[in-house]
């Protein structure tokens, strides 16, 4: 009765602060100095109606489009309709914009359903006893938090309309109409997208704005209420609050990446670090006016402003600044009351915890490139580096006995392939880079697509003949186990490296810690939704016994992307329901594409979404759940489950229609031309499409765009049926209301689902090609949700979380007319040889797509 209560006052909260806050701002649309915005305002609810109308009769998008001009505007042409519909878009993904804005605004007016898992829930516990206080201190001390920000291309947003909304959001707290309606004047006339392509140092400039605008406040605001609240050691090994950043680092999610745009990354984070830094000293500097702090508050402001606009220095700064604001901060308190201590305080905070650095710039390349690399340095650097001839064909067995750790000194010719070029000077510059920055500015190598111990030790052996020793090799080596046979694989890799003398002492080096990266996108675009899941659950089981025996003090970093599809959905959830079988002191996780603003976006909500990932990471360890340790017969259940899934998902991939399908009704050709990311949209770009080389983000993209989320459900309805006909069907009702880790894969399912509109699509029922195929689609996706219905004892989807529902109804309704006219542009370069006329059709499909994805905010 209390949840129902709860969720009551939500929903009404939900419809007073949003809906009704929306309905009547979105009037103030009418008066947005868009082209032809008279008849744009006048026009658009009537097109949006229709639309809405039309597909609930299961009427093809070509024929809503051409009944609604027949209708309302009927003596304007062809290339009148479609100069139409890009006032509709422009006007659309502004109400997108106003949409996001009003429920942020919101966000601490509405009550969230999650409350349990903040900060202040933490502290309360702490208040009962000394003990409980002691223990929570403990745990904490031995936990660790870090978010890596990844330059995936689903934001649509520039850094305009960021800061945009941010003054938006400001100003529908106190409903102050006059600066909304600037606001909205300002949003009308502010381009939403590039003209140009961005290059990766653009990509970083770009997501650094949540570094500076967003984390770097949020960040050390939770630490400083972790100091004021528990004893959190400051000596401890590992930061409890750390940052990653890809953009720039990341070679294998973006080969256009080079060393030099690495060092002008690496270049850039630091000035924008010391920018922040700036900005803090000149409030101290205005309060801080005291004798005996003159030379210090002197030499501080020099170091800290030449740093943030003129010639940077060549080495690490922390310990000097730090060491500056101490003897400033030991000053006030003995000879002038502490007073403005907190400011000292709070800046300490803060260079200790982003350095020169701001974020970690992660490296990343794929293992094949890696052994690409090692073949040159071994049998054509004309260096002598004590590996046999023939290496690379030996086993893997023969491979760990020859492979020796010599160093050397290979520079790698102009003239080389560019990719042995990139790999060889980047692992210099990476030396660079932490003399610079400091070594946690770039300490992180990922091999993706890691297949075997080898990868890693060739990996180390490369940085021994790039001026690096082995005893001061301070770098930390994470395999990226993506695929299902690797994560099967992934326990017995570690076993070899965990033994293996020279790899054992590197470890110990580094303080007996691995990290060990897990990929969501590409294990459900190789097995599916269900086999992702469970095969990924299994990979940290067994990784976690081999640590521990061992000795080794194992972090897994998730590669997540936004939609449950690619691991997202309720994240924290997962984190809180891994059970004893799986390391979890450590919660490394992607944030990306649209989610950065959706969860991120603004102080309030980082520090929510961060609340909860400590929350989570903390409670599993002194409150766990004893339903989160699966028996043996609940994994087989789900095992049974995964695998049903898994050859149905398979079928669905080799069904010859399959790539077809994406191509022609979906913008899948058409995503790399959208002027938002440096990558291209598939690996081997220059081959003919095939569905191993497609990106994940593309595969998950494009079924989004489609209203089919695929990836996030197809065969979970059937491994359900399955269950049910074999007379499993209360036990699977029973590990779902009892099984945290079940539950919030199950919700994430119907979340996808509840994104999904089969009714855009009904007119492909009848056509001959492809009629049978979205007929399976269609069919699987009703039977998953019934099963999902069943389940979980609700008559709609999403029932329990009714709030959520709503949200993405409103959102739903609103980009409806996007994807209809994506439709009807696709339909017409199917089905129009004109060459002018393509390129306008393009230009259609590839707006819509922009306003599709910001409104699902964890579509792609």
């Amino acid at each position: 009765m209390p949840l129902n209560l709860k969720l009551s006052h939500r929903e009404t909260a939900f419809n007073n602060e949003v809906v009704m806050r929306f309905e009547l701002y979105n009037s103030l649309f009418q008066t947005l100095p868009f082209y032809q915005v008279k008849d744009t305002g006048i026009l658009l609810p009537f097109f949006s109606s229709h639309c809405e109308k039309e597909t609930n009769k299961l009427i093809s998008p070509t024929a809503i489009i051409e009944s609604f001009f027949k209708k309302y505007v009927p003596d304007i042409d062809h290339r009148e309709q479609i100069n139409r519909m890009f006032r509709f878009i422009q006007y659309i993904e502004r109400q997108v914009v106003l949409f996001d804005a009003i429920e942020d605004s919101s966000f601490n007016k509405l009550g969230r359903a999650d409350d349990t898992g903040t900060l202040q829930v933490l502290t309360q516990q702490a208040a009962v006893s000394q003990d409980a206080r002691n223990e929570i201190s403990a745990k904490l001390n031995d936990f660790s938090l870090r978010l890596v920000l990844t330059a995936h291309p689903t934001q649509f947003y520039p850094g305009t309309i960021l800061g945009i909304m941010t003054d938006l959001i400001e100003a529908l707290k106190t409903n102050d109409i006059n600066t909304i309606d600037v606001l909205l004047q300002q949003l009308g006339k502010t381009p939403f997208f590039n003209k140009t392509s961005p290059t990766p140092v653009d990509e970083a400039i770009s997501l650094a704005w949540f570094l500076e605008n967003i984390f770097y406040h949020a960040v050390s605001g939770i630490q400083s209420k972790l100091d004021e609240e528990f004893d959190i050691n400051p000596e401890r090994h590992n930061q409890l609050l750390e940052l990653g950043f890809w953009p720039g680092g990341d070679r294998d999610g973006n080969p256009n990446v080079t060393t030099e745009i690495t060092k002008s990354v690496a270049s850039f984070l630091r000035q924008r670090a010391f920018r922040c830094y700036y900005r803090d000293y000149r409030v101290l500097k205005r309060r801080v006016t005291f004798r005996g702090v003159e030379k210090a508050m002197a030499d501080l402001d020099k170091l800290i402003y030449s740093n943030a606009n003129f010639k940077q220095d060549d080495r690490d700064l922390q310990p000097e600044i730090l060491e500056l604001l101490r003897s400033i901060r030991h000053t006030l308190v003995a000879d002038h009351d502490s007073l403005f201590v907190n400011l000292v305080d709070d800046l300490i905070r803060k260079v200790s915890l982003f350095g020169c650095y701001f974020a970690t710039l992660d490296i990343r390349q794929d293992s094949r490139v890696l052994r690409k690399v090692f073949k040159f340095c071994t049998t054509n650097s004309g260096i002598d580096t004590g590996i046999p001839n023939g290496f690379l064909d030996f086993s893997e067995e023969e491979k760990i006995k020859n492979i020796v750790f010599n160093e050397a000194n290979i520079v790698c010719p102009e003239d080389e392939d560019k990719l042995i070029c990139d790999t060889l000077n980047t692992i210099r510059l990476m030396k660079e880079i932490q003399y610079t920055n400091g070594e946690k500015a770039c300490q992180r190598f990922i091999i993706s697509n890691c297949q075997q111990a080898s990868d890693i030790l060739q990996l180390m052996d490369l940085f021994l003949w790039s001026g690096w020793k082995k005893e001061n090799l301070s770098v930390d080596f994470m395999p990226l186990f993506e695929m299902v046979n690797d994560l099967k694989s992934a326990a017995q890799v570690m076993e070899t490296l965990y033994t293996h003398p020279v790899y054992k002492e590197h470890l110990a080096r580094r303080g007996n810690v691995q990290t060990i990266m897990l990929g969501f996108s590409d294990s459900t675009k190789d097995g599916g939704y269900l086999m992702a899941n469970w095969s990924i659950y299994n990979a940290k089981v067994e990784l976690t016994a081999m640590a521990r025996k061992y000795g080794i003090d194992l972090a897994f970093f998730d590669g997540r992307g936004g939609p449950p599809a690619r691991g997202g959905g309720k994240t924290h959830r997962f984190y809180a329901s891994m059970g004893d079988e799986i390391a979890n002191k450590h919660i490394q996780l992607t944030i990306q594409g649209q989610t950065v603003s959706s969860q991120y976006g603004s102080v309030e909500t980082a520090r929510f979404n961060m609340e909860q990932l400590i929350n989570a990471g903390v409670i599993s360890a002194l409150q766990p759940n004893p339903n989160d340790l699966l028996d043996v017969k609940h994994k087989a259940l789900i095992s049974d489950m995964a695998e049903e899934s898994y050859q149905l998902f398979l079928e669905l991939r080799q069904h010859p229609l399959f790539v077809e399908y994406l191509e022609k009704f979906s913008p899948l050709k058409l995503l790399s031309h959208i002027n938002i990311s440096s990558r291209p949209t598939k690996r081997n770009s220059d081959a003919a499409l095939k569905l191993e080389d497609l990106r994940a983000i593309s595969f998950v993209t494009s079924w989004s765009q489609l209203k089919q989320s695929i990836p996030g459900f197809y065969g979970v309805g059937t491994a359900l049926n399955k269950m049910k006909e074999a007379g499993n069907w209360n036990e699977v009702k029973d590990l779902y209301n009892s099984s945290g880790f079940f539950k919030t894969m199950v919700d994430n399912c119907v979340m996808s689902m509840t994104k999904s509109d089969f009714r855009v699509t009904a007119y492909l029922e009848k056509d001959k090609k492809f009629g049978p195929f979205w007929k399976m689609l269609r069919d699987e996706y009703e039977l998953t949700k019934a099963m999902l219905l069943e389940l979980t004892g609700t008559t709609m989807l999403m029932g329990e979380y009714p709030v959520e529902r709503r949200s993405i109804a409103i959102r739903e309704k609103i980009v409806l007319p996007l994807v209809i006219m994506q439709h009807y542009a696709l339909h017409c370069l199917n089905n129009n040889p004109d060459e002018e006329l393509a390129k306008i059709y393009n230009k259609l499909v590839i707006r819509t797509v922009y306003g599709i994805v910001n409104a699902g905010r964890n579509l792609a």
